[in-house]
């Protein structure tokens, strides 16, 4: 088992079932991704560039984007708190995942992936 998935199924619950629910959703919407673990946290890359990364903190889950600068769609629904670029959407339970936003801010960071990390 690689250290990744290894920090996911080491969480406890509710955290575990969210990790293990974003995963899914993550590698099922961007196949090509590819889990790595990196600054202490699962980190996904596409083709060797940092995608999006997952980290438990506090009392929710953060699903947060490296080229957050470029995205578009769903910002009123990002979390930016103490951070200049990064964003992320956060999670406190399964219920409160939105499945069709989820994915549409999957597919909006895929189209920039390309970009620098700043505007």
């Amino acid at each position: 088992m690689n250290p990744a998935e290894e920090y996911i199924l080491n969480q406890s619950e509710p955290y575990r079932g969210i990790l293990l629910y974003l995963q899914a959703v993550i590698e099922g919407a961007i196949p090509e991704v590819e889990l790595k673990y990196k600054y202490k946290i699962p980190f996904y890359y596409i083709n060797g560039r940092p995608y999006c990364y997952l980290n438990q903190s506090k009392d929710y889950v953060d699903l947060g984007f490296w080229n957050a600068a470029h995205l578009t769609v769903h910002l009123e629904q990002m979390n930016t708190e103490g951070r200049k670029m990064m964003k992320s959407l956060r999670y406190k339970s399964l219920e409160h995942i939105d499945t069709t936003v989820l994915k549409e801010v999957l597919e909006d960071a895929y189209s920039v992936k390309d970009r620098k990390f700043w505007k």
